[in-house]
């Protein structure tokens, strides 16, 4: 032993011991470690000393015990053996827990609601338009986090949605988020209350996400319409919109579907889709849907007949047919979420529809189909997985044939379709004076 390192070795508490990196933690020459800390104890309101030798224990080891040691000696048995966290810093740690391996926030898009948000919640809201920003409460401990700060922190949040900054549906997000935050802190630091509980949500009776002017869903009898215009000037986007108007599904779910290979979601010979799949952005694809859900959906000829007319005249490059993907891009991967917002704003424009239609719009517009082709409700919500009434679904079974004949009575509202191996009579033929371009 070298005579500097022999010199920093310190006789305390009847043991030879250097300070290591870790405060409180005292590495022994005999062997192991030793820790001190002193605690106010708030029974008492007056200081307690921490002192331990634990010869076979390692740096991290001896820090853990201390610090549980600690908590315990401050809080108390019936309290959280947790040391205080700052709202920022427990928040973001609980973002990754839920993110990671057995969490439940398993899209792109989810974790991209989440990390939004705990910005908002952190660092504070800044609004424009009402020139003021509402803090945060990252700073604050999470044990101190008060309903009467959350109160204060919605009443600031309302001003901005009040000068136009915020919809109040964007702030009830944040504020989902940030009960299932205090909620999950109640119960991991043993908190006697959680500071969101009994904090309504802002009001959205005065803020419609749809209206008459803009419903952004098509009247039964512009769908044909809408579906002509667009197999002439987006061809190899016609059977994806397609089946979208007659399933409801969501372009999230159609965009995965495989059409070939192993685990094909196109059951060719039994004239069946099997939702099971999600893609948001990416490559990344969740193995459910949104609604949590795995389901079939048994489709008429007229269907069938749409995607093969689509599989045989519409994957022209190398690359998509190697694809096992059934509406595959250019390069063979996933078609790119915004791949339908510049065929539907042309197809409005050209025919003049008056309001905007998205493709979200594709799910409105086939349950307003559904309903006036009067398909029981039951059947409707089993093919769009829309479940509204659960102990309905739960204690009824729709057969594989109230299936096809609601779909085939959504047909019948907007007419034939595409046959495979080529157009339906009176379609103009592919490429023939169409703007056929490339799938993004």
């Amino acid at each position: 032993m070298g005579k500097t390192e022999e010199s920093s070795w310190q006789n305390r508490w009847k043991n030879w011991v250097k300070p290591t990196r870790l405060p409180g933690v005292w590495k022994r020459r005999d062997g192991g470690h030793l820790v001190r800390a002193r605690v106010t104890d708030p029974t008492t309101g007056q200081l307690k000393e921490i002192r331990r030798v634990m010869p076979g224990a390692d740096e991290l080891s001896a820090l853990r015990w201390l610090e549980d040691e600690r908590a315990r000696v401050r809080d108390g048995v019936v309290r959280p053996t947790r040391p205080s966290m700052r709202f920022g810093d427990y928040a973001v740690d609980l973002f990754e827990k839920k993110k990671g391996p057995g969490g439940k926030i398993r899209s792109s898009a989810g974790r991209s609601r989440w990390k939004s948000t705990l910005e908002h919640l952190i660092a504070g809201t800044h609004g424009e338009k009402a020139g003021t920003t509402v803090p945060g409460f990252g700073d604050t401990f999470v044990d101190k986090l008060h309903v009467t700060h959350v109160e204060s922190w919605r009443a600031g949040i309302a001003t901005l949605i009040e000068a136009g900054d915020y919809s109040p549906t964007t702030a009830n997000g944040w504020l989902s988020i940030l009960r299932v935050i205090m909620k999950q802190a109640k119960r991991e630091l043993g908190l006697t209350h959680a500071a969101a509980e009994g904090v309504d949500n802002f009001d959205v009776s005065e803020h419609a996400t749809y209206t008459e002017e803009e419903p952004n869903a098509l009247p039964a009898e512009r769908v044909g319409e809408f579906l002509e215009k667009l197999r002439e000037m987006y061809p190899q986007h016609y059977a994806m919109t397609y089946l979208g108007f007659v399933t409801g599904l969501r372009p999230s779910s159609l965009r995965p579907l495989r059409r070939s290979g192993p685990n094909a979601d196109v059951v060719w010979d039994k004239q069946r889709i099997l939702v099971r799949r999600s893609q948001t952005r990416g490559t990344e694809v969740m193995n459910t849907t949104k609604q949590k859900r795995r389901y079939a959906i048994d489709l008429p000829e007229d269907v069938m007949s749409v995607l093969k007319w689509h599989v045989d005249t519409h994957l022209s490059e190398p690359e998509q047919h190697e694809s096992e993907l059934l509406f595959p891009s250019s390069t063979g991967g996933f078609r790119a979420p915004t791949v339908l917002n510049k065929p539907f704003a042309e197809v409005a424009a050209e025919m003049e529809l008056g309001f905007v239609f998205t493709q979200r719009g594709m799910r409105r517009t086939f349950n307003d189909l559904a309903r006036h082709a009067r398909v029981e409700s039951i059947v409707t919500r089993s093919i769009s997985g829309h479940l509204t009434e659960r102990m309905q679904d739960h204690y009824s079974t729709v057969a594989s044939d109230e299936q096809r004949e609601g779909i085939a009575r959504v047909i019948t509202l907007f007419g034939e379709a595409p046959k495979a191996g080529g157009a339906p009579s009176g379609a103009p033929p592919v490429g023939g004076g169409a703007r056929h371009k490339k799938t993004g």
